[in-house]
């Protein structure tokens, strides 16, 4: 182990640190520490690596990409044996024998003298690791050999297999069985870690490829397929079971800190806050016989990679000035953190001195700091978080930017007072040095909201622009957005915007239950004989207005801006010409990405489909009475989508613009899921329309609450008609009671485990807050009531009838479906394209109405052609008359 940094000075002549205890129970006190003398036995005996399920996964990938290559690249693959077989076969025939003799023998014994040098240094665990592995590499082999064997495309098996020289009728193997095991037991059992066992693995492994090559035993596609399986299985093994955990102890920090001139007394382990990033390293405060006590971070392998994933999909979606590295090595981390530090001290901000770094072996570091001691921002109490140090929080960031240093994780907890009240900026492991313009404002915008969160908007805009200048803060406006924030920041956001609208929630419902008992108690009032005469409207209506006033005042009372909204006014209150666009930080958006995914498998799906189908014939006769019909039924469909719709809401909305909003949500709905556009456009419509905001969510909500039930009870009541058609007795078929049984499963599961019970019962919650009460208006209106069940049940009968008669276009009387089980292939499909994350259900809806057709006895000649046009009628013709009434409506001020 190196030395990186130098002993720290001035430790002669301090006093012994045991004599101070005044010092290190201070430090406890401020770090809260459960003192672990010299050693830390709590660490688990064996954790799984990111790194290994991230090799996993590249393994995985690989395998279907030599598959692939072997299935479509055919030619290639049989030109590459080609050419390797001519340059093998100029090979000696002594030299052929004796590869293969030596590579035999060394197969078997390197792996026995590993296991025995393990056994010796009472590793054991290891080689039950490799011998695991092995096993489990051993069957994967035997069922690859089977699947090429018998289910494998031809081109596949002639990439994989040749001809056995021993036998002209037989085929080498595609997977060797003996190498697979070999490779996947010295991947586990970590010769990888030792060059020397490495380097001899590697000599053997290809002797033994090119002794089986040259004699015709294998094809190069073998060999790497191989190869991939034993290294892919064991990697699979390791990450399942765990791996030894190799973290440094504290004992092995004490040795460490003696290594490099220091002598430690004891070692204690500091709490991270829950809040803290979960690759931020261990940290400790070590006391010494001589000198001041010392702040510790250690480092290692296991750590780093723990928020691997996050990392990576941040780098994925976030443009690249946006994130960091998501892979990082241990000396990569080493050298970041020590250059932060050295160049933070030098451009004058306040922040740990580091004064030694040295390596803990091979899988760990440690970074020794100067003890700072102190309490986080996070820690303080309010009335503790003065304007001085506001101001002194903003010159230690001032001090960073003007030598382009960003600190890229302002939270809180990076933040730390000592008793002075001297700010010191630490966690500079994840910053940047030459920043970029940027970074630096996305610096700002995360410390004022950091700040906001504590003391508000207005005193952190306050505090910044009595630093920065106001220039400064106004340019961060662009930046200041969730995207932009640390990952905590974000959840405490997440947490108030909840809490806020649980507030606005509660408001509305004591409004509406203050106002309808005040209309009871003034009918209480009336003592006179009970006359039964027809209600006045006009004081009817009168009570209703009055109630909407209070609704509305209670919740323009409770109604709170957001922090970061907050924050945007106040600085445009000193810089009104503020730049307020949010910049474009995201390289991908994940409903893209998933949109994207989901289109290419169904459009990979219905291009296999179609390939096989002669449309030439199938449109010359189609039936096109038939096609009209289904024009007809997808048309009355917008007027029942509108009755649906109105039946949950009592106020008085004029259907025709409300079908004209139905037609505008087919438009919509394209640039966007189904499940998301619609919503949001009917909630649109009906504020627009007069309905206050509160009520409109709660009627689309409503609707789409009934929706869903009455959906439910469709499918299963079709689903047993369907399965009783071909029997005499009204019996329910084994399929519908599966259903139901699955179901019940999936209850149970749901009630048991108290993650998915508490999840489940918050969303109930909040849906019976606000959609409830607005179902019992609707109740008192048997009217409204039966025209949303009417328009739902002929919203279902029109597409229902509309795929029918598409089926009927193409088919005869031999094709023709039962109605009953149109409608459950119907439901089933409808249901899987509101969960699809692609605009419409494009790619889930055909997929699933083509699988469900064919399932239920409707050749594929038919059942493709007549889901196109189900869909075309439906989904994409619609869109220009959809796009007309979304712009009509827009101006006439409707949405």
């Amino acid at each position: 182990m190196k030395q990186q940094g130098v002993h720290p000075e001035g430790a002669e002549g301090t006093s012994d640190a045991a004599s101070r205890p005044d010092v290190t129970d201070e430090a406890r006190e401020e770090v809260h520490i459960d003192e672990v003398e010299g050693d830390e036995p709590l660490l688990p005996a064996r954790v799984h690596r990111p790194s290994d399920l991230m090799r996993l996964l590249v393994g995985v990938l690989a395998v279907i990409l030599l598959l692939g290559i072997a299935a479509f690249a055919h030619g290639t693959t049989s030109g590459l044996e080609q050419d390797i077989n001519k340059g093998t076969g100029q090979a000696p025939d002594l030299l052929i024998k004796i590869a293969g003799l030596a590579s035999s023998i060394a197969i078997l014994l390197v792996p026995v003298a590993f296991a025995i040098e393990r056994l010796i240094k009472r590793d054991g665990l290891r080689i039950a690791d490799g011998v695991l592995a092995a096993v489990l590499a051993h069957g994967v082999t035997l069922a690859t050999d089977l699947w090429v064997a018998k289910a494998a495309p031809n081109s596949i098996q002639e990439a994989l297999t040749q001809p056995s020289p021993g036998d002209i009728h037989a085929l080498t193997d595609p997977v060797h069985g003996y190498l697979a095991p070999v490779i996947a037991y010295m991947t586990a059992v970590g010769m990888s870690r030792r060059p020397r066992w490495r380097s001899v693995l590697w000599i053997v492994l290809l002797l033994d490829a090119f002794s089986m090559l040259v004699t015709g035993y294998t094809t190069p596609f073998s060999i790497i397929l191989t190869v991939l399986i034993g290294w892919t299985v064991a990697y699979g093994t390791l990450y399942a079971v765990g791996s030894p955990n190799v973290r440094p102890t504290g004992r092995t920090l004490m040795a460490g800190l003696r290594h490099v001139g220091f002598r430690p007394v004891s070692a204690a382990r500091e709490e991270a806050p829950e809040a803290a990033e979960s690759d931020r390293g261990r940290r400790y405060f070590v006391t010494l016989e001589d000198g001041p006590p010392l702040d510790v971070t250690v480092v290692d392998r296991e750590q780093q990679a723990q928020g691997f994933f996050y990392r990576a999909w941040r780098n994925l979606t976030l443009r690249g000035f946006a994130t960091r590295s998501s892979l990082q090595s241990l000396r990569q981390a080493l050298e970041q953190e020590a250059l932060l530090a050295y160049a933070a001290i030098a451009a004058g901000a306040n922040a740990p001195k580091l004064i030694a770094t040295s390596e803990l072996g091979p899988d760990a570091v440690m970074l020794v700091y100067e003890h700072t001691g102190g309490r986080t921002l996070d820690s303080l109490a309010d009335d503790e978080i003065t304007d001085d140090l506001l101001r002194n929080t903003w010159h230690q960031v001032q001090a960073l930017q003007s030598r382009r240093i960003a600190h890229r994780r302002l939270a809180g907890d990076a933040i730390l007072v000592d008793r002075s009240g001297t700010v010191i900026l630490t966690d500079l492991r994840g910053g940047e040095i030459a920043a970029g313009d940027l970074l630096l404002r996305m610096d700002v915008a995360q410390l004022v909201t950091t700040l906001g969160l504590r003391v508000g908007a207005e005193r952190a805009v306050a505090s910044a622009v009595g630093v920065l200048g106001p220039d400064a803060v106004a340019d961060c406006l662009p930046m200041l957005q969730p995207i932009a924030l640390t990952r905590s920041t974000r959840a405490t956001l997440r947490r108030l915007a909840r809490e806020r609208a649980q507030r606005e929630r509660e408001a509305v419902l004591e409004a509406s239950r203050q106002a309808k008992q005040a209309r009871l108690e003034a009918a209480g009032h009336d003592t006179g004989p009970v006359v039964l005469e027809k209600p006045d409207k006009k004081a009817v209506r009168a009570e209703a207005r009055a109630e909407k006033r209070a609704i509305d005042d209670a919740l323009e009372e409770a109604r709170e801006e957001d922090l970061l909204t907050q924050i945007r006014h106040e600085v445009l209150l000193i810089r009104p010409q503020a730049p307020v666009e949010p910049a474009r930080l995201e390289r991908v958006r994940p409903r893209t990405l998933m949109s994207f995914i989901a289109g290419a498998i169904g459009a990979y799906f219905l291009l296999t489909q179609l390939t096989h189908i002669e449309f030439g014939p199938l449109v010359a006769n189609a039936e096109w009475g038939w096609v009209a019909a289904a024009v007809l039924f997808s048309a009355v469909s917008y007027v029942a989508a509108a009755m649906s719709l109105l039946g949950f809401v009592p106020e008085r909305v004029p259907f025709p613009r409300t079908v004209a909003a139905q037609v505008a949500g087919s438009f919509v709905k394209i640039v966007a899921p189904a499940a998301v556009g619609g919503v949001a456009l009917n909630t649109r419509f009906l504020q627009r329309a007069g309905v206050r905001p509160g009520l409109a969510v709660a009627s689309v909500g409503a609707s789409q609450l009934f929706g869903l039930g009455c959906h439910i009870l469709m499918l299963l009541s079709f689903g047993y008609l369907t399965g009783t058609e071909k029997t005499p007795s009204l019996s329910p078929s084994r399929t519908v009671i599966a259903g139901l049984l699955t179901v019940a499963v999936l209850v149970l599961v749901v009630t048991s485990v108290p993650f998915l019970r508490k999840f489940v019962a918050t969303r109930v919650r909040s849906l019976f807050a606000g959609v409830v009460p607005r179902m019992l208006d609707v109740l008192q209106r048997p009217q409204k009531l039966v025209t949303g069940i009417g328009g739902m049940l002929l919203l279902t009968a029109c597409f229902v009838m509309c795929l029918d008669a598409s089926i009927r276009a193409f088919g005869d009387e031999s094709t023709s479906l039962s109605i009953a089980s149109v409608a459950v292939v119907f439901l089933a499909g409808n249901a899987l394209g509101s969960a699809a994350p692609t605009p419409g259900g494009v790619g889930a809806v055909e997929a699933t109405l083509t699988v469900g057709l064919i399932a239920v006895g409707l050749p594929k000649e038919v059942a493709a052609p007549a889901v196109l046009l189900f869909r075309l009628l439906t989904l994409w013709l619609p869109v220009l008359p959809g796009w007309l009434a979304f712009n009509h409506l827009t101006r006439k001020g409707a949405l």
